[in-house]
């Protein structure tokens, strides 16, 4: 009988999603319920983090003093000539007041401040000047490399250049918003110290920007000089290029040029007219020979178009014939004289013609050429003329150059400290041991792999999930049918009656007969989920196989007290027929198909006739049939068994099996062609539900295991 196991979407139900294109929703209670959770976690770490607080108020922080002056930019121009300066005056936009506050806070600044002040002599900035401790880097790394003049020059270098990155560090420079005034702050462990070395600064400052303009016109003195001095050399070889061109060259003006184009023009016109006259006569002489080879006196009289020949034609004279024909040829050949005459003409113009226009082509290269020494000679005149002019005016600049920036005030000597902020620094302090506790309670949660919920299970796989299983509180697999005897009320039977209704109503028009039962990876429940299922299968009336598909591990033994002798190998084998492999169950009410040791390869066994056949008999004798199976990512029994089953159910551990597993585990089927009818949360700790904030999603156990007796 064909398997009934749907290899596609049908019957209107909801295409599986990929498990990549699925969005993960963030449950925001499940959030708080994490952090919730993890409270005195947080709490021990907000606390922690406050002592170290303490701590670094009381034994590492060091007061520093903060001093500030300000410096405004001017950009108003004292136009002491009307000259054009080298540099001209800073704009005032936003884009110059930018680049004028990391100019305060360039490298080149700094070096000259620490110059300035002989900060490489404060241990404050000089590092090398405090007492060093004999097992710091520094000096084991002077004990094992020894001195030298290049490495004594190398770690001046260095220190020097440490020196002035701390004192960059110690530096800010802000722009009063909407303003061009600049506030230079200085941080340090003196207030004496912050002031000078703020003051100091806005002075290097504005010494800088003089600097940088001497510099600029010094430079644009130099250059234009050089400059001038080029385009003088340029001008005289320019202009001595056209006086040697006019002394080496004959040749006439433009007017004469102008005549010659003219004649060039009309000797254009007449070898067109001998050209069309040529043409004429050679084709009314090719007419005349037509017409006599036609022999047609009438039609020779026509072409030639001749009176005399006319009349001949009308007369009759007894030589008429001889009078005609010398007649035409004195006609042809008067048009052969034309025809040659023209030809003559044409050929005497044609060389006319060439020979002017050689002469036009070469005077006007050269009157080309003339023009253009002309044009460079005028316009190198005219830069030098212009360069000549900027260096006179350049010259003059040299002596009334201005900043574009002044004080606008002072630094004074700071009274009290500005840092440490006691209440700042606990509080910040507090507010990372909060953030870094939360971290570690969030982190720990989302690293998490594994399966808590339903809803988590089916959104991320997209597979339809048939239910949840609460985990059975027995010690040993013996006393699973105890259990199940026992507590009928239990949540664990009422989530196997929602999973049979589940299962049932998968396929309304047919619902499953064979059912096949496994797993990603061993240990995820499904052999007593295949259990349960069918003995609750079976409390409803029906004929019920459960069958040991898994024959490596042969677990069945341990769950029920029946022979082990012969079983599902024997009887694909044909060993033994179906009915002595049988053993009835009369504690649940089920029959029972164990395993034992196979001889071939398991999957063979599934693959072969013999597998397809034992299932169309067990169809008609029993209602259901439940195939426990192994694990699908070990062994390729279950692929091989699902071609012949009507349903196949999917276990998952919770929070056990590892998302990669599960979907590994769904992949192998659907590589296949077999869909998974649904998968099934099994093994649910209800406590666990609540402790990982999955209460209300805990339908067995969780906020609602006051319906059930357990």
């Amino acid at each position: 009988m064909p398997s009934r196991l749907s290899r596609s979407t049908e019957d209107g139900q909801q295409s599986p999603k990929a498990p990549q294109d699925i969005e993960e929703e963030l449950d925001l209670f499940a959030l708080l319920q994490t952090v919730w959770n993890g409270k005195w976690i947080i709490t021990l770490l907000t606390l922690v983090s406050i002592c170290l607080g303490f701590a670094y108020l009381k034994g590492m922080a060091v007061p520093l003093y903060t001093a500030s002056a300000t410096v405004v930019l001017d950009n108003r121009e004292e136009q002491v000539v009307d000259l054009k300066n080298v540099m001209s005056g800073l704009s005032g936009d936003q884009a110059t007041v930018n680049t004028e506050v990391e100019v305060i806070r360039s490298r080149g600044l700094a070096e000259q401040l620490v110059d300035e002040l002989g900060l490489l002599n404060d241990p404050e900035f000089n590092g090398t000047l405090r007492e060093p401790s004999r097992f710091s880097i520094g000096s084991l790394i002077g004990l094992l490399t020894g001195g030298s003049d290049e490495a004594e020059e190398q770690s001046a270098q260095r220190i020097r250049d440490d020196v002035v990155d701390r004192v960059l560090a110690a530096l800010s420079v802000s722009n009063l918003r909407q303003s061009y005034v600049f506030t230079i702050t200085m941080v340090t462990q003196s207030p004496e110290k912050s002031a000078l070395m703020a003051n100091t600064l806005a002075e290097v400052y504005i010494r800088d920007q003089l600097a940088v303009k001497f510099a600029a016109t010094d430079a644009a003195v130099e250059w234009l000089s050089n400059r001038v001095s080029e385009l003088r050399m340029e001008l005289e070889q320019a202009e001595q290029a056209v006086k040697n061109f006019n002394a080496s060259t004959d040749l006439i003006s433009p007017e004469a040029l102008e005549a010659l184009n003219r004649q060039v023009k009309d000797l254009r016109t007449r070898i067109d007219e001998a050209q069309n006259l040529r043409g004429n006569a050679e084709g009314k002489l090719i007419s005349l020979t037509t017409a006599r080879d036609s022999g047609d006196m009438t039609l020779m009289a026509q072409i030639a178009e001749d009176p005399a020949l006319n009349r001949i034609v009308a007369t009759d004279l007894p030589n008429v014939d001889d009078l005609f024909m010398a007649r035409f040829d004195q006609i042809e050949r008067r048009v052969e004289q034309d025809r040659d005459r023209a030809a003559v003409q044409l050929a005497a113009l044609q060389a006319s013609y060439q020979s002017l226009n050689s002469r036009i082509e070469a005077q006007s290269d050269d009157l080309v050429q003339l023009q253009q020494l002309r044009r460079e000679a005028e316009a190198t005149g005219t830069i030098y003329a212009y360069f000549l002019n900027r260096l006179k005016e350049t010259e003059v600049q040299r002596g009334i150059q201005q900043a574009d920036s002044r004080v606008l005030s002072s630094s004074v000597v700071p009274v009290s400290a500005s840092s440490p902020r006691t209440k700042m620094v606990l509080g910040i302090y507090a507010i990372f041991g909060l953030l870094a506790g939360t971290a570690l309670v969030l982190g720990r949660e989302a690293i998490q792999n594994t399966y808590r919920s339903a809803e988590e299970l089916g959104d991320r796989t997209g597979a339809r999930v048939l239910g949840t299983v609460p985990r059975i509180p027995v010690r040993k697999r013996a006393q699973l049918l105890r259990y199940i005897i026992d507590k009928p009320t239990s949540s664990a039977a009422e989530a196997i009656r929602n999973l049979r209704t589940s299962l049932m109503l998968s396929n309304i028009d047919a619902p499953p007969q064979v059912i096949l039962s496994t797993s990603s990876i061993p240990s995820e429940g499904k052999t007593t989920l295949s259990i349960l299922l069918a003995q609750n299968l079976a409390a409803l009336g029906k004929k019920v196989l459960l069958i040991e598909g898994d024959m490596r591990r042969r677990v069945f033994s341990t769950y029920f007290d029946i022979p082990a002798e012969v079983g599902l190998v024997g009887v694909l084998t044909g060993e033994v027929p179906l009915e002595q492999a049988v053993s009835h169950e009369p504690t649940l009410g089920i029959d029972i198909l164990p395993s034992e040791n196979p001889n071939a390869n398991a999957a063979d066994l599934y693959s072969s006739d013999r597998f397809a056949e034992m299932l169309v008999e067990m169809r008609a004798k029993y209602d259901i049939i439940v195939l426990d199976t192994p694990p699908v990512l070990v062994v390729p029994d279950s692929r091989v068994a699902a071609r012949h089953v009507d349903a196949v159910v999917f276990s998952v551990r919770w929070d056990s099996t590892h998302k990669h597993q599960v979907r590994a585990g769904l992949e192998m089927f659907a590589s296949v062609g077999i869909k998974v009818t649904g998968v099934v949360l099994s093994q649910v700790d209800p406590k666990g539900l609540k402790r990982y904030g999955y209460g209300q999603y805990g339908g067995y156990g969780g906020n609602y295991g006051g319906y059930y007796q357990n």
